[in-house]
């Protein structure tokens, strides 16, 4: 649902322990992985998965559920 975008015209600043951010950082490198990458994934999960709730919120109820 969401493309890789090119351009990344947007930031966002946390305030967070400087011991949750170096092990975050650490866990994100030894994956291969960048801190920035590993966050905009679960930006785009974690949209996904409200968005997927919502509609079953409100989805029509089927027979086997009456």
């Amino acid at each position: 649902m969401f493309p890789k975008l090119k351009t990344k015209d947007a930031g966002m600043r946390l305030r967070i322990e400087r011991e949750i951010r170096e092990e975050f950082v650490e866990v994100c490198h030894a994956e291969g992985k960048t801190a920035a990458d590993v966050l905009r994934d679960y930006m785009r999960d974690y949209i996904e998965r409200s968005r997927a709730a919502q509609r079953d919120l409100f989805a029509p109820a089927t027979a086997s559920a009456r």
